[in-house]
């Protein structure tokens, strides 16, 4: 079964701005190894599923729009969001069990790759 996961816009910019670091090492391992940029969208849009979120948990995050990522997460059945804002998303006053918020550094690091 392929893993289910919400990568943060955030750590998608910091994969085309530093291609080297921690998040284009993440979406390398996503996409198998595209270079250019509009091969590396295409590519990274082939292996994405359009997931409708019909329902608000609110998960009582202090800046509204970061809820999105916790609600994605849950209608898409994922287990695990990457994201470089993870202090702002852990902060929910509604939790989720079995729910990981995680930099890509920590997903490299090997402690979360078990999730993928």
């Amino acid at each position: 079964m392929v893993a289910r996961i919400v990568i943060d816009t955030s750590v998608l910019i910091s994969a085309l701005i530093g291609k080297k670091g921690p998040a284009g090492e993440v979406l390398r391992q996503c996409l198998l190894g595209e270079d250019e940029t509009r091969a590396l969208l295409d590519s990274y849009y082939g292996v994405c599923h359009w997931v409708p979120v019909y329902y608000l948990l609110r998960p009582g995050l202090r800046d509204e729009n970061d809820n999105f990522w916790i609600e994605l997460a849950m209608a898409g059945s994922s287990n695990l969001i990457i994201t470089n804002s993870t202090k702002d998303l852990a902060r929910a006053e509604l939790r989720f069990y079995g729910l990981k918020i995680v930099t890509p550094e920590k997903l490299l690091r090997g402690k979360y790759l078990w999730l993928l």
